[in-house]
């Protein structure tokens, strides 16, 4: 770990001592006939409901034409891009970048929290992310990023396309990064139909939104806990199926949604809908730095940065290459990665002993250790794994007791050392 966070592995724990290739599924291709209703044949399929007698619109998605542009636009010099603050530069605030990099390595932990004071990095720390992003396979032309091997990935036009037996063209591209602004409307973020153009021309044109930019990808929401609250119902939904459905006028289209959400906010403007809170894997807390020499340092990083970003991210460079090549090595290796039984065993018992709701914390426990230990470059999980990543796993899962004044971080490592040692 320290080539990764650039500090010894031990200070990581310093206050926490330790004792002890399937073949493509065929898919039914999607027909319109006049004088019945149909709804979707399988998720992600499109239906229109119609009443007896009358003709179905023809079924046209034309947001394939509007992300081949999108898509040109990506191919852009990197130098004309607004510079983004070099991961490997933040200083401090360990914790919080060991929950985004998990999360890039296995992207099913769900997603991560990060509260803390204001003007502490947070989401400087998340938008210098970007850079480490790796590159996945997609779909050549989809709006939806569609993954060719994963038919719970694909979008509907490439499901027509495999049981129609089309060849598909595939591409690389770094996995998106794309920004929920508080003001966003809910048509801008799950898409809208144009319901005119509907009628009159019989095509269906549906404009994707910001899930469907998302899929597959990062969604971050900065000061998540002042979104309004139908734009956490959309979250919500989506990040419960991993499908974003658009339902208007009796036209419905639905589409993969699946992404790491991520979200920043301060405890101090407003508390995070509990249900919400729960879709995050992750929980990171970042305090102000207190130690005067490291404020200096920070202070300096960031005013050498703002008086020559090119030269800045050059001096930082290597760093960053070789932090992307241990996360690409670390996704490579995950599947490879093993548990004890016994460590699963204890793992649950923590959690059952917390009075933690639900399973959630278990799956994410074992996923973030499996993760991390993968980050290390070993092939086995082992309690010092679990040690690390516990606490930011279960933290906000426990039930709030207002007469309570020790932080839940502390009472799941306390919890942690009674069960494992």
């Amino acid at each position: 770990m320290a080539s990764v966070l650039g500090i010894p592995s031990a200070a990581v724990l310093a206050s926490r001592p330790f004792c002890s290739s399937t073949s493509k599924p065929s898919f039914p291709s999607l027909s319109l006939v006049t004088g019945q209703s149909y709804w979707r044949k399988y998720n992600g399929g499109v239906g229109i409901r119609g009443k007896k007698g009358r003709a179905q619109l023809q079924v046209v998605n034309v947001a394939t034409d509007i992300n081949a542009v999108d898509q040109a636009k990506r191919v852009v010099d990197k130098d004309s891009q607004r510079p983004v603050y070099p991961f490997a530069a933040i200083v401090g605030q360990d914790e919080m970048k060991l929950c985004l990099l998990l999360n890039v390595i296995d992207p099913k932990i769900g997603g991560v929290m990060i509260m803390g004071d204001r003007g502490t990095g947070k989401s400087t720390t998340v938008r210098s992310l970007v850079d480490l992003l790796p590159e996945i396979q997609v779909v050549s032309g989809d709006p939806y990023n569609s993954d060719p091997q994963d038919p719970e990935a694909m979008g509907m036009e490439v499901r027509e396309s495999i049981s129609k037996g089309k060849e598909l063209t595939v591409v690389l591209t770094k996995i998106n990064m794309v920004d929920l602004p508080l003001g966003a409307t809910e048509d801008r973020v799950c898409g809208t139909i144009d319901i005119e153009k509907a009628l009159t021309e019989g095509v269906k044109a549906f404009e994707p939104g910001l899930l469907a930019k998302a899929n597959r990808g990062i969604l971050y929401v900065d000061e998540v806990n002042l979104l309004d609250d139908h734009l956490v119902d959309v979250l919500l939904d989506s990040a419960a199926s991993g499908w974003n459905t658009v339902e208007r006028e009796g036209i419905s289209i639905s589409h993969p949604a699946r992404f790491i959400l991520i979200g920043s906010g301060n405890p101090e403007e407003g508390e995070l809908r509990p249900q919400l809170l729960d879709r995050f894997g992750m929980h990171a807390q970042v305090g102000t730095v207190r130690d005067a020499e490291l404020r200096v340092k920070i202070v300096e990083e960031r005013a050498r940065f703002d008086r020559n970003p090119k030269e800045f991210r050059g001096s930082y460079l290597a760093e960053q290459e070789k932090l992307q090549q241990q996360i690409g090595a670390a996704r490579a290796g995950l599947g490879a990665v093993q548990i004890d039984h016994d460590l699963k065993v204890k793992i649950s018992k923590v959690c059952a002993e917390l009075n933690v709701d639900g399973l959630r914390g278990d799956i994410v426990t074992n996923r973030a250790a499996k993760a991390l230990a993968s980050l290390k470059g070993k092939d086995k999980v082992s309690a010092e794994d679990i040690a690390t990543v516990i606490p930011n796993c279960l933290r906000h899962r426990l039930r709030k007791d207002p007469l309570e004044s020790i932080d839940s971080g502390l009472l799941v490592i306390e919890k942690f050392y009674e069960v494992f040692s």
